[in-house]
């Protein structure tokens, strides 16, 4: 009998990583689960996590959804039993999918890809169309797409709380060697640049110098693009290459995290940590903005040109214990749960691992 193969296919590039992310938590939890289990990615070969990554990779010139052609003839050399797309894919691929009979799992984090998915000819080729925020954030169904699921009778549709890699306490503990677990950890993101935003990554180093400058142990989760260097930001613990196991752990360890407003929020929150939330995409502003309206993140004003809101957002929240004690009751008033179990038993029944698809 041989072993069911799972291919993943999430966006990736020379920067950014948060589809990747989301995809090496679903493998590593799969093969884990079920140890026979077949992984394999399709990653842009410019991509700094592509390199000596543990799951066997197919490295593609650029992005998937600009390479359809190299996609369709890794499915069909390869022949999954299940392809999870995240954020990425053209129609050709999905149907070369289908034709060689594998389930489809497609995941949209933004309202084009969500749109894309709501495609009467999409719905027919996916079993599963996953939105990877909770429906309070991201919206929840509305009249059309609603009305499509009662014609078609598919996908089957999951809002994402958050996904959380299992916690790796070991490679935590390597990271903050002769540091102390931070008292405000940032996590600014996979450090693309976006066109609908002023504020990036190196806006946030800044921020995060002011706060360490306090005397408070400060730890900074560079990106890929990210190039600051650590004698840079004196007082700041600069570390790279940050596994999602030990983004866990250094979530679960610091008092305070800065964010944007992507999928780290969300793991925060489903971890009942107070957060300071600056968005670095224009999509994320509106994304805080409903986490900010249940009192649940705070969300101070940011310039990337001058001042210092979010550090001093930050240092409010370290310095007053009833006021972060306050905020992390509302975090964990709003409910926000890892659903990585559950996308596993999904994934299983997709495979004829498991009898029931957990809801």
């Amino acid at each position: 009998m041989t072993s069911p193969r799972v291919l993943f296919v999430p966006v990736s590039g020379p920067s950014g990583m948060g589809e990747f992310a989301r995809a090496r938590s679903l493998a590593d939890a799969l093969r884990a689960r079920w140890p026979n289990i077949e992984t394999h990615f399709l990653l842009h070969r410019e991509a700094p996590y592509a390199k000596e990554f543990h799951h066997p990779v197919t490295a593609l010139p650029a992005s998937p959804t600009l390479c359809t052609g190299e996609v369709v003839r890794v499915i069909d050399q390869f022949r999954p039993q299940l392809v999870v797309f995240d954020n990425a894919g053209r129609t050709s691929a999905l149907r070369a999918a289908v034709r060689v009979g594998a389930r489809v799992v497609y995941v949209s984090s933004r309202g084009r890809q969500r749109y894309k998915a709501f495609r009467l000819r999409w719905m027919r080729l996916l079993d599963d169309h996953w939105i990877s925020y909770p429906a309070l954030i991201a919206g929840g169904l509305d009249f059309f797409e609603r009305l499509k699921l009662r014609l078609l009778g598919r996908p089957q549709m999951r809002f994402l709380d958050a996904l959380l890699a299992p916690a790796d306490e070991r490679a935590a503990d390597e990271l903050l060697a002769q540091f102390g677990s931070p008292d405000l950890l940032v996590v600014p993101g996979g450090g693309s640049q976006f066109d609908d935003a002023s504020i990036t990554p190196n806006d946030f180093a800044r921020w995060s110098k002011i706060v360490a400058a306090q005397g408070f142990r400060v730890v900074f989760i560079a990106g890929p693009a990210f190039s600051g260097r650590a004698e840079d930001m004196p007082g700041v613990r600069l570390v790279r290459g940050v596994s999602g196991g030990a983004l866990h752990a250094l979530l679960s360890r610091t008092k305070v995290v800065f964010v944007n407003g992507g999928d780290t929020l969300l793991q925060a929150m489903a971890l009942g940590k107070p957060c300071v939330a600056v968005p670095i995409a224009g999509d994320q502003a509106a994304r805080i903005a409903r986490c900010a309206s249940l009192g649940a993140v705070s969300a101070p004003a940011a310039s990337a040109s001058s001042g210092s809101e979010p550090a001093e957002a930050c240092l409010k929240l370290l310095r007053d214990d009833a006021a972060r004690s306050a905020l992390e009751a509302r975090v964990l008033g709003v409910g926000f749960e890892d659903a990585l179990p559950a996308l596993v038993e999904r994934l299983g029944v997709h495979l004829g691992l498991a009898s029931i698809s957990s809801r």
